[in-house]
């Protein structure tokens, strides 16, 4: 049987509109997608830091914190309310200046005469090579902290001096004061001591083999601290460093 020609044409035509119908709905029923907002979960960490405040970046420690501030562990987290000062985020804020009502904890040393190093021992050690290296105002006499040649001489690099020996001699105290950091948290440095003098000086003793004091021990100069090792390096060596205002100065005038 044949259609007629005018009747395919009105069943091509109605396709025609069933077939626009159905893509016009299914358009209307689709919501388009938008844009996904970016949010910056920086914490601002580009904003500029305050004063007397250090903001925290990746592979940072409280102790290396504490060290490069001239501050005790301890003392960072008390002024700064840490419950676990384990847990610091990257783009923190962390105070490390002595807040307005904080007490001082390590008296200052009193300058006697003998105390200002020898015009000649301060020409024997000065490093020509570096021109910008800090240099500390007299006001500290410190002993040798180890027996043995200075295998390593202060640099920007180094920040400190490393003495060779023999595993297990004794480390001792530089100078008088506190013990603000004894552990290994420190990479890098090993088994290490850190004493606050003062106010301005603090010294650091690593690659120990063992530890002799613990953290808030009070040490006179000359006693002893740690026994020298291998710790974190490569060869039996005691590294040494002096910071002055958190600051690593060449410890080598202030040496006798």
């Amino acid at each position: 049987m044949k259609i007629p020609m005018n009747l395919l044409s009105k069943y091509f035509l109605l396709l025609v509109a069933m077939t626009s119908l159905v893509i016009n709905v299914g358009c209307s029923t689709t919501p388009r997608a938008k844009p996904a907002n970016v949010v910056d979960r920086s914490g601002g960490s580009n904003e500029p830091t305050p004063p007397g405040y250090y903001r925290v970046k990746r592979g940072d420690t409280l102790a290396r914190i504490a060290l490069d501030n001239g501050q005790s562990p301890r003392d960072l987290a008390q002024w700064n309310n840490m419950s676990n000062p384990n847990q610091i985020e990257v783009g923190d804020l962390i105070l490390v200046k002595p807040p307005a009502n904080s007490k001082i904890t390590v008296k200052p040393i009193p300058k006697t005469a003998g105390d200002t190093p020898k015009a000649d021992a301060a020409k024997v050690d000065t490093p020509k090579e570096n021109p910008k290296e800090i240099v500390a105002e007299p006001g500290i006499r410190l002993s040798w902290p180890a027996k043995g040649k200075v295998s390593e001489d202060f640099s920007e690099k180094t920040k400190g001096i490393d003495i060779a020996g023999k595993l297990g001699e004794p480390i001792t105290a530089a100078s008088d004061g506190k013990v603000v950091y004894a552990g290994n948290s420190l990479r890098g440095y090993g088994n290490l001591v850190i004493i606050k003098h003062d106010n301005t000086y603090l010294t650091a003793y690593a690659h120990n083999r063992t530890l002799s004091v613990k953290e808030g021990d009070a040490v006179k100069k000359g006693q002893k601290i740690a026994e020298m090792g291998d710790t974190d390096t490569n060869s039996v060596k005691l590294h040494f460093e002096l910071r002055v205002n958190g600051k690593p100065v060449n410890p080598t005038p202030y040496l006798q």
